[in-house]
């Protein structure tokens, strides 16, 4: 095994670990799945004025099921989308507190928060973080079967564009 190989294994998460990371992950994909088709119903009882944001809100909703199933797919191949993931989720709750007064405000402020202590303790579980260390482009790179010494002590190749002499 080279030098890179245990630097990796000693990084890389449990096989538990990682199991329940990603499967967090899974449940705030599953999860947002109820908020999509509250926001199908809220679309169709909208009136003019609120139809354009329902929409965006129902259509957003879409987008963070298929994000947080790309997380939990591959949480160490992400560099940068569990931050901006839970940014955006945090955003949405300092904002709910600081409109706190307003009953739609509390309720997805409560489940907002709720998500971001799902997705961080995904994020800290699969250690995705590790999609930022070089060779992220290798899939094993980090993986569970870095941990169980499966994969091949060769360095992972360098997958960057040629420099022009």
């Amino acid at each position: 095994m080279t030098i890179t190989s245990d630097v990796h294994a000693a990084v890389a998460p449990s096989d538990r670990a990682d199991r329940i990371g990603r499967g967090l992950a899974a449940f705030a994909s599953l999860a947002t799945v109820g908020a999509f088709a509250d926001g199908i119903i809220r679309m169709t009882d909208a009136a003019d004025d609120r139809l354009w944001v329902e929409a965006w809100r129902t259509i957003t909703y879409a987008f963070f099921i298929g994000l947080f199933a790309l997380l939990a797919a591959r949480p160490r191949q992400a560099a940068g989308i569990w931050e901006l993931a839970l940014a955006g989720k945090t955003a949405l709750v300092v904002f709910a507190v600081i409109v706190g007064d307003i009953p739609e405000a509390r309720l997805a402020g409560m489940v907002d928060f709720a998500l971001v202590v799902v997705v961080a303790l995904a994020y800290v579980l699969t250690r995705g973080w590790l999609a930022w260390q070089p060779g992220t482009t290798d899939p094993t790179r980090g993986d569970t079967a870095v941990a169980s010494e499966e994969r091949t002590s060769s360095p992972a190749p360098d997958l960057r564009p040629p420099v022009a002499g």
